[in-house]
């Protein structure tokens, strides 16, 4: 134990007072779980997945970018006086490579869930100096969202479902589908949970990870509607905890600072639409990992624009202090740099409304559903998160909200202390979003 505490020690005072006792606790557990991983890559040598390869090829002295290549060697330099666990980026890459070809397992200890194993293994990186510029690097992304997708295809086959019961027992007893998953991740609102008892569907009819992940819910039963009929009742696309609220956002500005004002121009990427929410309202939302992950149409009307706006992964702000959340603490930043689909919807009574599902280190896929020029009723389904962290950013224009009915958290909880989202323990006024839910009145 004083090993590891003497190796996770902060290089320099200013860092040393942004880490709580309760980080360095979690550090800890990381340290571990991290070194264990790379144990078990070591112990299965042969050739790399082709696009961690790939990463390996960009990285390497003699074929590869020397600017990025210094930049991730002093990424590990940087790092290791405070969490040293690999050598060299060769076992850190050996790591990514052992991740990428399995599905994340299911553990009831609290203490050993670490269900974002890409993220895991960055978590130190991305709070380093050099670390910051490596992930800001385009060509590098443009190999990680090779890397996240090739695992995002394992994760949508057939094989990947293995982790969700083990041992095949009916009813399940041990994976994502055993009672402990079950009252953690609240299974019985999902539209399979019918089928937990049937001996032929031990998988209860899911056919992958991804296709668990993005489980679908009973919404009549447990997301009724707000409002049908009423276009002045806007609802929650999504479910998860309001992150911020944001009245009067200007077109441009400096996102990258401490704060993360939102930038409407950046937001939107240069949308043809981005001049009719110049001065309007943002609402922003994380999703946890047990929150369901697809979102809603919060408005009625027509898709102007549905595309996907590629961008970074794991790039965090270094000014907002040390996140052993991997970049949760940079959502705003997150919204104008990241990997996000943006989705404009026009009601004649009430406007325009931007829907932008962000996606949040890992997320390794970002799929909607509608076309432009589709209409589109409230409520109904927009599209969905494949597997890993996400965020939801909604954009009104000015003028249009009476009233945010959702407000930011007192706290850093999400107003519910059950697990399982209901109207009596999840509600609005206190941060917490139900999808279709209300969350705000138009004028």
């Amino acid at each position: 134990m004083i090993e590891i505490l003497q190796l996770i020690r902060i290089a320099s005072a200013s860092r040393q007072d942004k880490v709580s006792l309760d980080d360095r606790q979690k550090a800890i557990a990381i340290i571990n779980w991290q070194r264990e991983i790379l144990k078990e890559a070591i112990s299965q040598p042969g050739p790399l997945q082709p696009s961690v390869q790939a990463l390996s090829d960009y990285l390497n002295c003699d074929t590869g970018n020397s600017i990025a290549r210094m930049y991730a060697t002093k990424m590990l330099e940087e790092s290791k006086l405070e969490w040293f666990v690999f050598d060299n980026i060769e076992q850190w890459l050996r790591c990514i490579n052992y991740v990428i070809q399995r599905a994340p397992e299911y553990d009831p200890d609290p203490n050993k869930q670490f269900f974002f194993p890409m993220s895991t293994l960055f978590v130190f990186f991305m709070y380093t100096p050099s670390g910051s510029v490596l992930f800001r690097l385009e060509e590098f992304n443009q190999c990680l969202a090779a890397v996240l997708q090739a695992w995002c295809d394992y994760l949508n086959s057939s094989e990947s479902r293995l982790v969700l019961n083990p041992t095949q027992q009916i009813p399940a007893q041990e994976g994502w589908l055993s009672p402990a998953s079950q009252k953690q991740f609240c299974l019985e609102q999902c539209i399979n949970y019918e089928n937990r008892d049937n001996p032929e569907m031990p998988y209860w009819g899911f056919l992958s990870y991804n296709d668990f992940f993005h489980r679908e819910i009973n919404l009549e039963a447990f997301r009724p509607l707000a409002g049908p009929g009423d276009d002045k009742v806007i609802v929650s696309a999504n479910d998860g905890t309001v992150y911020r609220i944001a009245r009067d956002v200007e077109a441009c500005a400096e996102f990258w600072a401490k704060g993360q004002n939102y930038s409407l121009i950046d937001m939107l990427d240069n949308s043809p639409y981005t001049q009719s929410f110049i001065h309007g309202d943002v609402l922003q939302s994380f999703l946890d990992g047990s929150d369901y992950h697809r979102w809603h149409a919060p408005i009625s009307g027509q898709v102007l624009e549905a595309r996907i706006i590629p961008g970074l992964t794991f790039s965090e702000l270094l000014s907002e202090g040390f996140d052993l959340s991997a970049g949760t603490k940079s959502q705003g930043y997150e919204a104008m740099v990241n990997t996000r689909a943006l989705i404009i919807i026009e009601n004649p009574a009430i406007g325009k409304v931007a829907v932008l599902p962000i996606g949040i280190t890992e997320i390794s896929s970002i799929t909607i559903m509608v076309q432009e020029g589709q209409q589109v009723q409230k409520g109904a389904e927009l599209g969905y998160f494949s597997y890993g962290g996400s965020s939801l950013a909604l954009v009104f224009q000015a003028n249009i909200i009476q009233e945010f009915t959702a407000k930011e958290p007192s706290n850093q909880g999400n107003g519910s202390t059950e697990p399982c989202k209901t109207a009596e323990n999840c509600k609005a006024e206190d941060g917490c979003l139900r999808v279709r839910a209300k969350i705000a009145i138009a004028k």
